[in-house]
């Protein structure tokens, strides 16, 4: 498979950890398969924008780490 984008996937994983909330949650609240966002915390596929959003608010992901995590280049 090719990478789409770089995900740093440790420091998303500190942020899950961080807050407390289980993946089911998370991919029930994306509306995504829990295979399909393996896929793209692994940088396998690309998350899209409303993703990220709601991820970031999900995990309360500071707007200046947001690139830290997300490395999406363009």
């Amino acid at each position: 498979m090719v990478k789409t984008q770089n995900v740093d996937t440790e420091l998303l994983n500190e942020y899950i950890k961080k807050s407390g909330l289980r993946i089911n949650f998370i991919v029930q609240t994306l509306g995504i398969s829990r295979q399909a966002f393996d896929r793209k915390r692994k940088g396998l596929t690309s998350f899209r924008a409303p993703e990220v959003y709601v991820l970031c608010d999900l995990l309360k992901i500071p707007d200046d780490v947001k690139p830290k995590i997300f490395c999406v280049e363009g």
